[in-house]
């Protein structure tokens, strides 16, 4: 669970920038989008595939360069 401490006299604005820099960092808001809807589990593997296919292309890529 992210905290932040605020300091006195620390303006409205930068205590909510560093509350979402520390819930993004932790993977809150990820976490969120992914348990919003429910996922068939086929079409789970479906999108992990693909991904690794991405990434292995992308390694592939950086390799060549």
């Amino acid at each position: 669970m992210p905290g932040i401490k605020v300091k006195e006299n620390e303006p409205f604005e930068v205590v909510l920038k560093k509350f979402k820099k520390q819930c993004e960092k932790a993977g809150i808001l990820s976490e969120i989008r992914k348990r919003e809807h429910f996922e068939k589990p086929s079409i789970k593997r479906k999108k992990k595939t693909i991904a690794a296919r991405k990434r292995a292309l992308k390694k592939q890529r950086k390799m060549m360069e």
